[in-house]
């Protein structure tokens, strides 16, 4: 009953027109700030969701890292448990160090050494535009480098008469500044790959075994293990790898590997939802001048009701159903507004991204259920609080059916 008053008061034509008008404004805002806080949400999520696709084609599953250190020994049985690990589809050891790669110019980069099956754990030869994923052997090292290090060391990896010269660390040498400060092999350029521009600037593969040797590392010795697993198991065997290493090694999920990245991402997606609610934070005035007006408008029907016997619990019912009702108008519009919208970016790519340098040239979306739950729920709580303080005003005031 009081649902059907509030319907019949928003369709019943005012005195003034003035009262329609605001009525209408208020229902528009709160649709232009449903429908914005939707389309930016769901834009964050289509950024959020290319960078993951980005970085999770480059980081493991799950890495072992040394805790302290920048190695860590690992001993048979440990490698036995990990074998045994379910949900583990495949792993490599990691040696890794900063290097110095002579080509025709120097570049300073960061060497990783793996196994052969490593495209097992992470795709990086899939990204291989020039040449081939290749590691060579221990004595006959090969070398994948990132496309911005082969322009920055003036390296044609298809057309490699001159082998590149490799420089590592020396472990064993009393200083950096010695002459025998650094150890340095002759390696053969294979391939050059493309993932992510930090990637590409940073990074180069080669044999695991060969670069143990370069840096001088012990049998059972490495910097690190990477792990390809199941999406169901990353957690499980998170928590079982950590059991087997110890408190000398930390285990990382490929979140917690970027987790400054994506946590930058999440407090941007956050600070923008507050800021665009303030926009709904002025439909709420609107709405309060809206069901002002309309209590002024109706305050022989206020009375009729209540000389009927209505008290004053009804009566703010009524005016309090009355805002959430151009509320739901309101959020119903900007939700029909923002999915259209998002539905159209998604399918034709209608607005474009500045510049040149992009890896997509347009604005990436991804509509999420949760963003319109939680949207409905901003909106239905700030609807609330406006039309709760206009109703409670409206039933404490005495009418009189005397013009």
């Amino acid at each position: 009953m009081n649902l059907l008053f509030a319907w019949r008061y928003f369709r019943s034509k005012k005195s003034t027109n003035a009262i329609n008008i605001i009525a209408w404004i208020a229902v528009t805002a709160i649709a232009v700030g449903t429908a914005a806080l939707i389309i930016i949400l769901s834009v964050f999520n289509g950024f959020e969701e290319l960078v993951k696709s980005m970085y999770g084609d480059f980081y493991a599953s799950v890495k072992v890292m040394p805790a302290k250190a920048k190695t860590f020994q690992i001993s048979d049985a440990q490698v036995k448990q990990i074998r045994a690990l379910q949900g583990v589809k495949a792993f490599s050891f990691i040696a890794e160090e900063k290097a110095l790669l002579m080509g025709n110019y120097q570049a300073i980069v960061t060497v990783k050494g793996v196994e052969s099956h490593y495209n097992l754990v992470n795709p990086v030869g899939q990204y291989v535009v020039r040449g081939r994923f290749e590691l060579g052997t221990k004595d006959e090292p090969a070398v994948v480098v990132g496309a911005g290090i082969e322009n920055a060391a003036g390296v044609d990896v298809t057309r490699a008469a001159v082998p590149l010269v490799l420089y590592v660390p020396n472990r064993e040498a009393g200083s950096f500044q010695s002459t025998d400060g650094l150890n340095s092999f002759p390696v053969h350029p294979a391939g050059s790959f493309v993932i992510q521009q930090d990637f590409d600037n940073k990074y180069v593969f080669t044999n695991l075994e060969f670069l143990k040797y370069m840096l001088n590392m012990q049998p059972g010795e490495f910097s690190a293990i990477e792990l390809n697993t199941t999406a169901a198991a990353e957690k499980s065997v998170q928590k079982a790898l950590q059991q087997i290493m110890g408190a000398n090694c930390k285990v990382l999920t490929r979140y917690e590997q970027n987790q400054s990245l994506y946590a930058v991402m999440q407090v941007e997606k956050w600070v923008i939802y507050g800021i665009l609610s303030l926009i709904l934070v002025v439909a709420a005035f609107n709405m309060i001048g809206a069901l002002s007006m309309l209590v002024l408008e109706k305050q022989k029907d206020i009375a009729v009701l209540m000389a009927m016997g209505a008290d004053d619990l009804r009566i703010h019912r009524i005016f309090l159903l009355e805002g959430m009702l151009l509320a739901a108008i309101g959020t119903s519009i900007g939700l029909l507004l923002a999915g259209t919208i998002c539905w159209l970016q998604d399918r034709f790519h209608l607005i474009k991204l500045g510049g040149s340098t992009f890896i997509i040239d347009y604005y990436p979306v991804k509509s999420a259920f949760t963003d319109y739950l939680l949207v409905v729920s901003t909106v239905a709580l700030i609807a609330y609080g406006a039309a709760w303080v206009t109703s409670r005003r409206a039933a404490a005031k005495t009418y009189s059916l005397r013009s």
